[in-house]
């Protein structure tokens, strides 16, 4: 045993049978243990035994009494060596003199290394860390022994010093914890040391080094949190100075209004806050055994002044199930469990400046019953209060991220147009694609798959391809705003169209089949605005150009071991991106600017238009008094510094003094 206590265990029946421990030296000219007898008892110097007794089996446990701690000075019962004690134990077990079982134990048992006594009073006082290092070798890290290469280790004799003597480490971890720092005027260690530093350098001892600051405990700053880390958001406090866009709207107990919206995975997710002046529309799969309630409809909204609205409901019956129940996996029966649930929520948000006015829910009920899935429908949008016209989202003048470009055709009679790009579904091919609007600000890639066959013809598949497209744009113009009006053609900004690849051109690839060049298959859709303006805070971002051009790919047709007259399959993409350019064109460098680089803080280390950056109002680290009041109080002791280093300053005070 290398411990205090240890447990052993008797089989059987325990009833008159005496147990007892007794110490038995080992023979040092023999080195046998002496025979042991029953006639001991439960305790044998410091050691004791008790015994629990059983059913059919005893716990026998054998403890020590003794201290296990080292002596300090002028102690007793106590440990004199690490190594304690070291004993040899017999456990026996007897009935009527008869031994029914023996136990020898070798117990060696070390002195404990936590302490538990009374502190010292001439306990390490720890210095003050503002004037003294904590440690002043901080490379002596094992105790009673020389650490290599730390010379400043005092366990180190000078025997051992010279086997690593050129190889001891240097600065404060080799114990130099108040090095010379180069504002010192005897630091000589600067390579390159301007004219002015005996005016400025700092004459003191090195018991005052700026070093002792680093163990200094001052004012303690909030840690700058990384970019890839998201931090957590809690709700704030009672607003009542209205929303500003992309704000989340409050409810009455000052918690999130939320509405289940897709994350950036593609899930959705339940608590979601909705954004001021964000639009969304979202539709998510469940079933009966994963449906879950949103927030009660009874849920008073904070309007943004520190009152209260109650949302104004319309509750509806499904008709037609079909648009919302997508898949079934069983047929139903009598037994198939059901339940009335929430097929689709409606909200409109009337809104006026910075205030919620008023908000319209309509909610669509349904039965869903156990196997099938639902596909729920979330739709919000916002309307001011000064549209008379619901297809007028906003009454501000710009663009607001999230919502749809608009596009116009006035070509046509009816100038209603549209800007879009697909949205798959199922297989993903082109003929059961459908269409989704460009969102304002928002850059996506989308796609289709056409089916070609081995024989196509080349041009007819440009052709074909180049319609596809084209579908996807049904417009000439564009919105320079989100209220522009249809009847200003000001308003508009025509679209730049960069034609594909000419079909009427007789390009070939010799007499293969299943290979074509140059076929249109990628729309690239480039939208170019800047910021014109806010209105009441809120950014205002118009469009100011649009273009439309084609990448081409060379189409061949995809086989296996044998080329028969089969499907192939062509991915055609439409991409759009958002590019922002200032509002105006940046200032032009002058001839000046260009050749002489003397005076630019960006090329140089050393910039002169800043030399009296801190009495400069763009300086905001102190109060802009106390910067000029510190600034005057230099520049009046530079005066006085230099009246007084002046010759005839010597013999006005001589002859004052005679």
């Amino acid at each position: 045993m290398s411990g205090p206590r240890v447990n052993s265990f008797f089989l059987g029946n325990s009833s008159g049978v005496n147990f007892s421990i007794i110490l038995s030296p080992i023979d040092e000219e023999t080195g046998k243990s002496q025979l042991a007898n029953c006639s001991g008892s439960k305790r044998a110097g410091d050691w004791n035994l008790n015994v629990t007794p059983g059913m059919n089996t005893s716990k026998v446990t054998i403890s020590l009494t003794r201290n296990l701690q080292l002596c300090l000075p002028n102690a007793t019962d106590c440990c004199t060596t690490p190594l304690c004690m070291v004993e040899t134990l017999q456990v026996l077990a007897c009935r009527d003199s008869v031994m029914l079982a023996h136990l020898l134990i070798q117990a060696e048992i070390y002195a404990s290394s936590s302490f538990t006594g009374n502190v010292s009073e001439n306990a390490t006082i720890i210095p003050n860390q503002v004037f003294q290092p904590l440690g002043s070798c901080p490379c002596d890290l094992t105790a009673g022994a020389c650490d290599v290469r730390c010379c400043c280790d005092p366990e180190c004799t000078s025997d051992l010093k010279q086997l690593f003597n050129e190889s001891c480490f240097t600065g404060v971890f080799g114990g130099d914890v108040n090095p010379p720092f180069d504002q010192l005027c005897s630091s000589q260690s600067m390579e390159y040391t301007p004219d002015w530093f005996p005016f400025l350098c700092v004459q003191s001892s090195l018991n005052n080094t700026p070093f002792l600051g680093y163990f200094y405990h001052g004012s303690t700053s909030t840690p700058r949190v990384p970019l890839f880390k998201i931090p957590l958001q809690t709700s704030p406090g009672k607003l009542l100075t209205g929303y500003r866009q992309g704000d989340p709207i409050m409810t009455e107990e000052n918690e999130y209004f939320t509405i289940p919206q897709q994350s950036m995975a593609g899930q959705c997710v339940g608590n979601a806050p909705v954004a001021y002046l964000q639009n969304f529309d979202v539709k998510c799969l469940t079933n009966l055994a994963s449906y879950k309630e949103g927030l009660p409809h009874d849920v008073r909204i904070n309007t943004g002044a520190g009152d209260f609205i109650q949302q104004n409901v319309i509750y509806r019956t499904i008709t037609n199930m079909g648009k919302f129940i997508t898949e079934s996996e069983s047929l139903h029966t009598a037994e198939v469990l059901c339940q009335n649930v929430t097929f689709a929520e409606h909200y409109t948000f009337i809104w006026k400046d910075k205030n919620i006015e008023q908000i319209n829910v309509t909610v669509f009920l349904g039965s869903l019953c156990d196997g099938e899935i639902l596909t729920q429908r979330f739709t919000v949008k916002f309307l001011s209060l000064k549209s008379t016209n619901a297809t007028e989202l906003f009454g501000n003048p710009g663009y607001q991220v999230g919502k749809p470009v608009r596009a116009a055709n006035m070509n046509a009679s009816d100038t209603f147009g549209s800007l879009n790009i697909w949205q798959p579904a199922g297989r993903g091919l082109c003929t059961s694609a459908a269409y989704t609007p460009v969102l304002f600000g928002l850059d996506s890639l989308s796609g289709c798959i056409l089916e070609v066959g081995i024989n196509e013809d080349c041009g007819l598949l440009r052709g074909k391809v180049t319609e596809k497209l084209n579908s996807l744009i049904q417009a000439t113009h564009i919105g320079k705003r989100d209220n522009s009006s249809y009847s200003d053609l000001n308003d508009w900004v025509e679209i730049i169209r960069l034609d594909p690849f000419n079909s009427d051109t007789n390009v070939s690839s010799g007499n293969l089949k299943g290979i074509c060049l140059d076929i249109p298959a990628n729309l690239n859709i480039r939208i170019i605005f800047a910021d014109v303006g806010a209105v009441q805070g809120i950014p205002q971002q118009e469009i100011l150009a649009v273009q439309i051009s084609y990448s081409t790919v060379i189409w061949q047709f995809q086989c296996g071991l044998i080329c028969e007259n089969s499907i192939s399959f062509l991915p055609i993409t439409a991409s759009v991106q958002f590019i922002k350019v200032p509002a105006q064109p940046p200032i032009p460098m002058t001839r000046f600017q260009i050749n002489y680089t003397e005076f630019d803080c960006n090329r140089n280390d050393v910039c002169w238009p800043q030399l009296l950056y801190p009495l400069t109002r763009f300086y905001t680290g102190e109060p802009y008094s106390q910067c000029l009041a510190k600034g005057l109080s230099l520049a009046f002791l530079v005066l006085l510094a230099a009246i007084m280093s002046n010759p005839w300053f010597s013999k006005l005070r001589n002859s004052s003094l005679v």
